[in-house]
């Protein structure tokens, strides 16, 4: 059974996305990195659900379900680096603020939902959304106050949820794709 995971997409990462005019674009890649300035996708395989979650005014909003294709490099990628200056994945410029220039940053292809900024995460599920560890541990999201996301640090990194809170964050895009909502800032 495929699992699920959350990543975190920074201010930064939102806005090169509105700059570069990818809202309502399904992003092909996404990439993982061993740095820390980059999540590493440990633990996903091909079929797995990756969410991109975004914080706004302690709203937490469903950026992209990506579905993990492989996460290995491709023709699409563009040829690999020869010096530290040229671009690692010039097939995917488009989409290099998704992460290519990242330490060590490595390609995961993925089949996502387009890139929207008006998927909130109903405030009532928030407090229920948990992830689950390696050794079978869960925790939930800390820092919840009246349906609203006081600290985003409980959901920077890349976790795995429990099924229960997969198939709640599924039903949140499934619900999104149904009924179209105005686009916010």
């Amino acid at each position: 059974m495929p699992d699920a995971f959350t990543v975190l997409w920074t201010h930064d990462t939102c806005r090169a996305l509105r700059r570069e005019g990818r809202v309502g674009e399904q992003p092909p890649v996404a990439f993982s990195g061993v740095h820390s300035s980059l999540p590493a996708w440990s633990g996903a395989r091909a079929g797995d659900d990756v969410y991109a979650l975004h914080v706004n005014r302690r709203e937490v909003f469903v950026v992209s379900r990506m579905r993990v294709i492989d996460l290995e490099r491709r023709d699409c990628c563009g040829t690999a680096p020869a010096t530290w200056r040229d671009a690692s994945f010039p097939g995917h410029g488009d989409w290099s603020m998704l992460g290519a220039g990242g330490c060590g940053a490595a390609a995961v292809h993925v089949d996502a939902t387009p890139v929207r900024f008006d998927v909130p995460v109903p405030g009532d599920l928030l407090p229920r959304l948990a992830w689950r560890n390696r050794r079978g541990r869960t925790r939930n999201l800390k820092y919840v106050v009246e349906g609203r996301l006081e600290r985003s640090v409980s959901l920077q990194g890349f976790y795995r949820l429990t099924s229960e809170s997969a198939d709640e964050l599924a039903e949140v895009v499934r619900g999104a794709a149904v009924e179209p909502r105005g686009v916010r800032p």
